[in-house]
């Protein structure tokens, strides 16, 4: 999501004739777009301004200093006063403010002068703005591209703070949706993921309230705008997907329709029904596998990925066990694994029973260790098997060698030079080095 909104600042500085300096050292302004998931992100971010402090010191006209995001939603003002060389704090909701932002950031850089003499200081996310959409979200050149549908979450899991920082969910007009697939189409683009922090609790109502879209009608919606564009866009994912709100009807859809890639990632976060109660997941691990035999029933050879999360308070050697369990049962093809931080702010900041540090990475270690063996037997089972890919771009280690993916969110190596990014193929599955397809050839697929 922060790429996404990211690729559209960036579109609003472009359509207003600012370009990208090659370093933050150089730049008239400096926009850094924060997560607030994580502790540890907001704790790099503060790392970052201290950098900026300091450069702003050797020249105080030199730039502006803009904090967004997540981050900036959650600690508002008091962001300035933690570190003064911020000039403008832009909540997630507040992005309207951003072209009023630039306008006094011109007339400082025009004039010499400091940000501040242009009206400097103001606190964007204290206007609290209606959030509205931006109308285009891909990077210049990609041939992937993000597209939000959806803002914010209802859901509020006790370890979560999305919701304190994005807000109730406010789903994206269809129709906007739909005109955005349209000029990705035009740009080259030729896979998209439409994306939200629950997509499958996307609820549409136009103002009358007489018609409601919801998930799966969406998803027909998508495929249809697909169809339409002649093979340019051929693939769409969607994420992250809450199983509680997983319904059979997506399922069916994203079945019928081949446009949709044959992965899911569909986030557990535990195998332990009384972690899950505790984290107010609201589903049950009898339900997550239900979903996940409904889903290899109706997509034989869907790939699964999950997240993880270890060491919530109240946690047991046997919850852990549980989880390692549902991990045999279900054997994703990747995780992210994590173990609990306490997040100020959020419902589980204040429960008892917290697991020591020691334990909790004792226990994630064995959850890594057991999704590295699940990674390396469900990849090895495909060795010699045929497959689409798109060519996404070329190897780091040689010009001669092309990154693809496929359908399956598998990566793959092949031999071929860059005028083929983009294009779609058929390769063979090799061999195996390390969690990465190697295939001898390739076979472009028609264009």
């Amino acid at each position: 999501m922060n790429t996404a909104e990211s690729a559209a600042l960036a579109l609003v500085l472009k359509e207003r004739g600012w370009e990208a300096a090659d370093t933050a050292e150089v730049a008239d302004l400096v926009v850094i777009n924060t997560c607030s998931v994580r502790a540890t992100a907001e704790q790099r971010v503060f790392g970052r301004l201290a950098l900026y402090a300091a450069e702003k010191k050797k020249r105080p006209a030199g730039f502006t200093l803009v904090v967004a995001g997540c981050m900036a939603s959650r600690l508002g003002e008091t962001l300035k006063e933690k570190e003064p060389a911020v000039d403008y704090v832009m909540g997630t909701d507040a992005r309207s403010t951003f072209p009023m932002i630039l306008e006094a950031v011109e007339k400082s850089v025009a004039k010499g002068v400091a940000s501040g003499a242009f009206g400097g200081g103001i606190v964007a996310c204290g206007e609290k703005p209606a959030f509205s959409f931006s109308a285009f979200h891909a990077e210049p050149g990609s041939i992937r591209s993000f597209i939000p549908i959806m803002h914010g979450c209802n859901n509020f899991c006790a370890y979560c703070i999305v919701p304190y920082t994005r807000g109730r969910e406010i789903s994206r007009d269809p129709a906007s949706i739909l005109a955005e697939i349209r000029l990705l189409a035009e740009r080259g683009v030729r896979e998209i993921t439409l994306l939200g922090q629950n997509v499958n609790s996307y609820l549409w109502e136009d103002e009358s309230k007489r018609q409601k879209i919801d998930f799966p009608a969406l998803l027909e919606m998508v495929a249809d705008e697909m169809e339409k564009t002649d093979g340019r866009i051929r693939w769409a994912r969607f994420l992250s997907s809450h199983p509680k709100d997983l319904s059979s009807k997506a399922i069916q859809v994203m079945a019928e329709r081949r446009v949709y890639c044959r992965h899911l990632h569909l986030c557990v976060q535990h195998g332990s029904n009384v972690t899950l109660a505790a984290m107010n997941r609201a589903y049950t691990r009898e339900r997550y596998l239900d979903l996940v035999a409904e889903l290899r029933e109706a997509m034989p050879g869907i790939s699964l990925s999950t997240d993880l999360l270890i060491g919530f308070p109240g946690e047991t050697e046997e919850d852990t066990e549980e989880t390692l369990a549902l991990m045999e049962q279900v054997k994703f093809l990747y995780s992210y694994m994590y173990h609990y931080n306490p997040r100020e702010g959020t419902a589980a900041y204040a429960l008892p029973d917290r697991v020591s540090d020691t334990i909790k990475q004792k226990r994630l270690a064995q959850v890594i260790a057991l999704q590295k063996q699940h990674t390396v037997e469900l990849l090895q089972a495909r060795i010699g098997a045929e497959a689409t890919v798109l060519i996404e771009g070329v190897s780091r280690k040689s010009e001669d060698e092309l990154i693809c993916r496929t359908e399956r969110d598998e990566m793959v190596v092949a031999p071929g030079d860059s005028s083929l990014i983009g294009e779609f193929a058929e390769a063979k599955l090799s061999l195996l080095r390390g969690n990465t397809f190697r295939s001898k050839e390739t076979r472009i697929l028609i264009r």
